[in-house]
């Protein structure tokens, strides 16, 4: 807390400094320090202010995560920051469909945003480790280490001990079933609804039922692209226990034959197809109007608002009732769900004092008492559960599908998003997912597309 007063102390004598130099706007005028050993404290802080005198103004790129999403919350957020601090910040919103492509192309032009918010396989494994933002492991101090959630810690920092990213907050994916369909089929005898868990073998039961009473395609193992495939890569991952790296995070392993299983067994399912049409969010859609009756691509955000509807929560569009589920692992409680993490991380566009107002900016969000706010737009659960003394880990409690969710949360597996050539090996898994629903022979398949990404991770 005593960095980030320090920071803000900066913000407002940045502040003063402009209004002493003519600005029309008004700003607080320091009093004068009342002896000699005051001004003699207050001496470092001035020098620190030279520092960032100028960066009174910063920009913010952001990727769909929660409200943070949102303009008319983020005018709230950000109005407060800018109030305490001095320093104003400018958004522009990214897409998942076209964010990278933006993002590549202004770090190529060298119009790279100050500040970026997204998760680490983005931030640490992509342009971190092309030397594109600033090691910001200063701002890690040994209480910040100790209250951040051991995972997401580990996720925000490269090999050498770099870290690119400073989290925020975190989920679980997960999948969803139309409950109210489930409880038609005569399906809920499979599922424990105490821990959203459930069988291999009873997810396939359950599957057979709602396809047997609906005559209809339950769910769809979507391909078009890499968006939402943390819902394949999870369900192919967890049917027979399969892995996707190596725990060092050094290469793919989706080659291994109880993927190749998996694969088999939903490629044979009647209840379930694979559509090289549709993307994870065009998967959610036909979940939400009723056309499917699981969804691979969920977490609590859409639990929260469905489609992004604003039609009540748990919802889908004619009523039905959703409910968020693991993925069956064979003894139904061994699930390893994908997790998310996002957070802030800066961009090394050379300018010092820009690069100051930043790391004020994610100290003032991440690790203050304003802290529950920043997680509360995001939608997500807090990384850490104080933040400078300020209690996080009950701001949920007046929230009953938040706090339900959070059962989820210990099945939270390992964060491998990191791994050399990420972003190749996503768009080989997708690749190898409209091979597989084509008709070809699985083993010979994901051999092939697991090579090209191990490929890509030795290249990089």
């Amino acid at each position: 807390m005593k960095k980030l007063l320090a920071l803000l102390l900066v913000g407002a004598m940045s502040l003063s400094m402009v209004a002493c130099g003519g600005s029309t706007a008004e700003a607080p005028v320091e009093e004068a320090p009342a002896t000699e050993e005051a001004a003699a404290e207050e001496a470092p802080a001035e020098e620190a202010a030279t520092d960032v005198a100028a960066a009174t103004e910063i920009t913010l790129w952001t990727y769909p995560i929660g409200n943070w999403g949102d303009q008319a919350t983020l005018d709230t957020l950000l109005g407060d920051f800018e109030a305490n601090t001095g320093i104003k910040v400018n958004v522009d919103f990214l897409t998942y469909a076209d964010g990278d492509d933006k993002v590549n192309t202004a770090l190529e032009a060298g119009t790279a945003p100050d500040l970026i918010m997204e998760g680490p396989e983005r931030l640490v494994a992509n342009w971190g480790a092309k030397g594109k933002m600033v090691d910001i492991s200063d701002l890690f101090d040994d209480t910040d280490k100790a209250e951040i959630n051991a995972a997401a810690l580990a996720a925000c920092f490269d090999g050498s001990g770099a870290a690119y990213e400073y989290p925020l907050v975190m989920t679980a994916h997960c999948m969803a079933i139309n409950k109210t369909v489930f409880e038609a089929a005569g399906a809920m005898e499979y599922i424990d609804e105490a821990t959203h868990t459930w069988t291999t073998e009873d997810f396939l039961a359950a599957m057979d039922k709602v396809y047997a009473h609906t005559g209809a395609q339950v769910g769809a193992v979507y391909c078009v692209g890499q968006g939402g495939d943390q819902g394949t890569r999870a369900l192919v991952n967890n049917l027979y226990g399969g892995t996707f790296t190596t725990a060092d995070h050094t290469a793919y392993t989706w080659d291994d034959e109880k993927n190749v299983q998996a694969l088999q067994t939903l490629y044979d399912m009647d209840s379930v197809a694979f559509d090289a049409g549709i993307a994870g969010g065009d998967e959610i859609a036909l979940f939400y109007n009723g056309t499917l009756n699981v969804a691979f691509c969920w977490n609590i955000a859409q639990q929260l608002n469905p489609n992004s509807a604003n039609t009540g929560e748990n919802l889908t569009a004619n009523g039905d009732e959703i409910m968020f589920m693991a993925f069956p692992s064979e003894n139904g409680t061994d699930s390893k769900l994908q997790g998310g993490i996002w957070g802030f991380g800066i961009f090394d566009n050379g300018d010092a004092a820009k690069i100051e107002a930043a790391k004020t900016f994610i100290k003032y969000m991440c690790d203050s008492e304003k802290t529950a706010d920043a997680v509360k737009a995001a939608n997500y659960f807090a990384v850490r559960d104080t933040a400078e003394g300020a209690d996080l880990s009950t701001i949920w409690a007046d929230n009953a599908v938040m706090a339900e969710y959070s059962v989820l949360m210990p099945l939270l597996g390992d964060y491998y998003q990191v791994t050399s050539g990420w972003a190749e090996a996503r768009t080989q898994w997708w690749n190898m997912l409209q091979q597989v629903g084509a008709g070809n022979d699985i083993a010979t398949v994901v051999a092939e597309y697991c090579g090209n990404a191990n490929a890509a991770a030795s290249a990089n």
